[in-house]
């Protein structure tokens, strides 16, 4: 439905009065409950004379036959209907009609034909059955109130999944803490979050949130940045670093210097990122709107020409068997079967992912998946668990003692130490430090307290545990400790680690080095399947993080990703979807963190962690509740299942639109003097609104489990989407689509597109992405240099035009 038909059916629906749009959410709840007493109404009055309209036969055996005749009465069905033709039906006669006077007709403007024909046909047999040929005097009004309910009952599953689009930005506004402790003139005040300036010294106690963006000045600590970054390790922070905004301080006390406050803060980046790319998302043409463009006129046509015809050739009386002829054909042309072949499939489909984990927020978002060839993957959360675990231990030295009968016994040793490194990490609340406790309790081993404890910060932690000295942390801590290192070992531990994506940490105790430590972000048990199963099924799988590149690549490999993008920062992420977009490809992006809302907002597609943050589920159009990358499979399976079955649908309504359409015109009158009788139109119409009833059910037998995957080759198209105003902001040029050219990111800014690139990378002189020439999709050669590029589609380019890229 076009912007200007949607304001039109919104002010119908709310009784013609112009809601105030100041408040978009206000507007939909009136729009919402002024619709729901539409429905009531429809769904009243139209029941009973449906019921015994269509199985009056069958009722008698049951029902009083004076019930029956009652119900059955024209005069009776007239009183019940016209308030739905003319109350509950308002919003769509006056949206269809004015769609047909702009010609531009839709769905809306079937229904408004359909049920005018109808019901002026039936007042016509009701008021003045005499001019009408006895064989003819059958009323319609069961399909007037039939097709109206169905189209409002549409209409408001609608409007309630529109309500949902601000709540992902009242929740990314709620993140920013109310106030803040800032210091003038020497003294210390609590201010309105928003009153704080660029410039203020503000002050952060233990546990507390930042308001904005700053420099810090004095103080360590470790930072909670994971609702910005996606990570979810703390950050050391110290005098010179840099903090942002609704981040969550550690144990220690930091100043900091205000740097950017209101709209200029990252989170307010982000939240105007997800505001742009909601906006920027093109309304999906459904295909029965498309086909309607053609199919009113003509029909309109066909009726016209009908009783000319009869008019000019038939028998007498020529005109009364026109106008039941065109009448016939308006009859069976109402789009029943075509109001319902989209929605009850949509419904079904919807309900059924539901049972499997899977929520689908509209119908727009089930059948763009069916479209999506690329699947672009957050690392932490999506990927991986989200949560850090000890994963490896690297003994150093001898670590074997003797027990009471003088037997040496490895293992005892291996657990007595680690006990005691436990020990003195379990007064630490840092993730590291709580996932070598855990680790150490999932051995189940006793992990004592520590008799003291220093936390020395951004290295790790000195404490005395059990009469020993025990020292965790980084190298930086352990030199200063003076404690021995076997470095060849040592090293050979750290790089290992290192390569895999893992954290190494040191433990020594009593002034020798004893164990090298591995704490890592482990991947989901069901992650590698999943990724596998959906190249199975055609699509690229890309994994974009902002881990560095030989860490990202080591958990790609793990999992069998195609593409890794990595070194993004959280303001980056949407600029890599709409990368991907203009390269021609359909885009589903899954995600959990709040650094991920901009991308999934400006997805194709975007698909929520639903063990991560609202902002992510609100931001998205598919939620997995599991957390399970399995439920992304089944998404797109059932995504696939359901287009397929809507096209089937909508083949079954025209179908019999095709075949009854003629006969319904008198085709078969010169050869065998057979008419189509209106009742037999309705008759036809009901048919086929069953066949499409009959056909969506066979959604209800979707399965996941026992479905045999389809692979599907998909095209790449000619695509130019853009962020409008943020745009340059994230570092995309408005006019790079147009010129396939890099876009500059502004100076100064944090988003530059070589951000984070790894040694090992060079940049596509296409687009700009900084790749691996060792994973690159292929090279060129030009004036004695080598050229990598991301995709065929830049080598494509680059080979039709070398110069243009080349400075």
């Amino acid at each position: 439905m076009s912007q200007v038909s949607e304001q039109t059916a919104t002010r119908s629906a709310t009784n013609g009065r112009r809601p105030r749009t100041d408040d978009p959410e206000a507007v939909r709840k009136a729009e919402i409950k002024a619709l729901e007493r539409r429905l009531v109404v429809a769904a009243v009055l139209t029941i009973p004379v449906f019921v015994f309209a269509m199985f009056g036969m069958w009722l008698k055996a049951f029902v009083p036959m004076g019930v029956i005749d009652f119900f059955t009465n024209p005069w009776v069905e007239f009183l019940f209907i016209t308030p739905v033709m003319f109350y509950s039906g308002w919003p769509i006669h006056r949206t269809g009609w004015l769609a047909l006077a702009h010609r531009a007709p839709e769905m809306n403007s079937l229904v408004a034909l359909g049920t005018a024909a109808s019901y002026m046909y039936s007042v016509v047999v009701t008021v003045a059955p005499g001019i009408l040929p006895a064989s003819a005097r059958e009323p319609y009004y069961e399909s007037v109130g039939t097709i109206i309910t169905l189209m409002l009952l549409g209409q408001l599953l609608e409007a309630h999944a529109r309500l949902g689009t601000g709540e992902s930005i009242r929740a990314l506004i709620g993140l920013t803490p109310k106030t803040a402790h800032v210091v003038r003139d020497g003294k210390e005040f609590d201010i309105n979050a928003d009153k704080v300036e660029v410039g203020d010294i503000v002050v952060i106690k233990p546990g507390e949130q930042l308001p904005v963006d700053g420099k810090v000045i004095s103080g360590r600590t470790s930072v909670d940045e994971s609702m910005i970054t996606g990570e979810s390790i703390p950050v050391a922070k110290g005098e010179g670093d840099i903090v942002t905004g609704a981040t969550i301080n550690g144990n220690g006390t930091l100043r900091y210097r205000a740097t950017k406050v209101g709209r200029d803060t990252v989170l307010a980046q982000i939240i105007k990122l997800v505001r742009t790319a909601q906006t920027s998302k093109a309304p999906i043409q459904k295909l029965a709107d498309r086909i309607s463009g053609y199919f009113v006129p003509g029909v309109i046509l066909i009726a016209i020409w009908t009783f000319v015809i009869w008019w000019l050739f038939g028998p007498a009386p020529q005109g009364l068997y026109g106008l039941v002829s065109a009448v016939a054909v308006l009859v069976i042309a109402c789009p029943c079967a075509l109001g319902i072949a989209t929605p009850l499939s949509v419904t079904i489909s919807t309900g059924k992912a539901a049972r499997f984990g899977v929520l689908i927020r509209s119908a727009e978002a089930l059948q763009t998946a069916h479209d999506v060839d690329t699947v672009v993957l957050d690392k932490t959360g999506t990927i991986t668990r989200g949560k850090p675990e000890l994963t490896d231990i690297g003994w150093l030295g001898d670590v074997q003692a003797e027990n009471a009968d003088g037997a040496t016994v490895e293992k005892t040793q291996q657990e007595h130490l680690l006990s005691l490194i436990a020990g003195a990490e379990q007064v630490s609340e840092h993730p590291l430090a709580q996932a070598i406790v855990k680790g150490a309790e999932q051995r189940k081993l006793d992990v004592p307290k520590a008799n003291s404890f220093e936390a020395v910060p951004g290295s790790g932690v000195v404490a005395k545990v059990g009469g020993h000295d025990v020292i965790v942390g980084n190298a930086a801590l352990v030199k200063d400790r003076q404690i021995g290192m076997p470095y060849d070992k040592t090293e050979a531990l750290f790089a290992d680690y290192a390569r895999k994506g893992k954290t190494p940490i040191l433990a020594a105790v009593d002034g020798a080095l004893v164990a090298v430590l591995a704490v890592a972000d482990t991947v989901k048990p069901d992650s590698a399947k999943a990724i596998a199963a959906l190249r199975e099924r055609g699509l690229q799988v890309v994994m974009l993080t902002g881990d560095n590149k030989t860490t990202a690549q080591a958990m790609a490999d793990q999992v069998g990703v195609d593409r890794v993008i990595a070194g993004v920062r959280p303001e980056r992420k949407a600029a890599e979807i709409v990368r991907l977009q203009n390269e021609g490809h359909i885009v589903g992006m899954v995600g959990d963190g709040i650094n991920d809302a901009p991308a999934l907002a400006a997805a194709d597609v975007g698909f929520a962690i639903g063990t991560g943050t609202d902002v992510a589920i609100e931001s998205s159009d598919i939620t997995l509740v599991s957390g399970s990358l399995t439920g992304l499979v089944t998404a797109i399976d059932l995504s696939r299942a359901a287009m397929r079955n809507i096209k089937q649908n909508l083949g079954f309504a025209f179908g019999y639109n095709g075949i009854g359409i003629p006969i319904a015109a008198g085709i078969l009158y010169p050869f065998w003097h057979i008419m189509l009788n209106p009742m037999i139109a309705g008759a036809a119409m009901a048919f086929s609104s069953l066949s499409v009833v009959l056909n969506a059910n066979r959604l209800r037998g979707f399965n996941p489990e026992t479905l045999k995957p389809r692979r599907f080759t998909f095209k790449l198209r000619e695509r130019h989407v853009e962020l409008k105003d943020a745009a340059q902001s994230v570092g995309v040029s408005k006019d790079a689509p147009r010129n396939n050219q890099p876009a500059k990111a502004k100076e100064g800014t944090t988003m530059d597109m070589n951000m984070n690139s790894d040694a090992n990378t060079v940049k596509d002189p296409v687009c700009g992405m900084m790749i691996d020439p060792k994973t690159a999709a292929g090279s060129q050669d030009y004036n004695g240099k080598t050229y990598y590029f991301c995709s065929d589609n830049c080598v494509k380019s680059f080979a039709a035009d070398p110069a243009k890229y080349v400075a």
